[in-house]
């Protein structure tokens, strides 16, 4: 059965529209103007969750008739949480200590769905996934960071991109740590009576 629901990404991340387009989706891209710096909790995988929630209903109140999917991801290495880096210098320094270590990507999911203008439930999840990394050498690792994709992501790498050959290996939802995860949306989209494959657009 085919839905004729919008979806609705609030996120100017490529890497979470890529993902739903590969898996058979087709969202309009909404972005929210929530500022990220005021958004704060005691443990990682709540911060994420308050920030995915809050991007999902800046982003529904503009919409009369749409699910609307806000997402947030930070890195939690030792305890700290790890967001986009400010600059390449501390992009090095960070994989100066992650390198042959580990962190717990965490993903949080909001998915809001409204309908004559109001938002009529709201679902937030947490993914959380380890991820091990590789130690770069220094030319590897300068190289990396003259491309600027480490200062344009959370913790300062990639699963789908130039940094993927220094993860090791990931415990948990690989999607998740690209940005979005496809298992939570599918089971956030059965709390609303429908299936993934409802919204497929191919």
């Amino acid at each position: 059965m085919t839905s004729d629901r919008r979806l609705v990404l609030a996120s100017a991340s490529p890497a979470r529209l890529a993902l739903l387009h590969q898996a058979g989706l087709a969202p309009e891209v909404v972005v929210s103007d929530v500022d990220e710096s005021t958004v704060r909790a005691p443990r990682v995988a709540e911060q994420v969750a308050l920030l995915a929630s809050a991007k999902a209903a800046e982003v529904a109140k503009r919409e009369t008739d749409a699910l609307v999917i806000g997402a947030d991801s930070l890195l939690e290495f030792r305890g700290q949480p790890l967001g986009k880096p400010a600059d390449a210098a501390q992009a090095r320094e960070r994989w100066q200590r992650m390198a042959g270590r580990s962190g717990v990507l965490h993903t949080g999911q909001a998915l809001f769905d409204v309908r004559d203008g109001a938002v009529v439930s709201r679902d937030i999840a947490v993914a959380s996934t380890v991820v091990y990394f590789t130690t770069p050498t220094a030319a590897e690792l300068e190289a990396y960071l003259a491309t600027g994709e480490p200062l344009a992501v959370a913790g300062a790498f990639t699963l789908d991109g130039l940094g993927a050959p220094f993860v090791r290996r990931v415990e948990g939802d690989p999607a998740a740590v690209v940005g979005l995860s496809l298992t939570v949306l599918r089971t956030q989209l059965s709390k609303r009576g429908l299936a993934i494959t409802d919204l497929w657009r191919r």
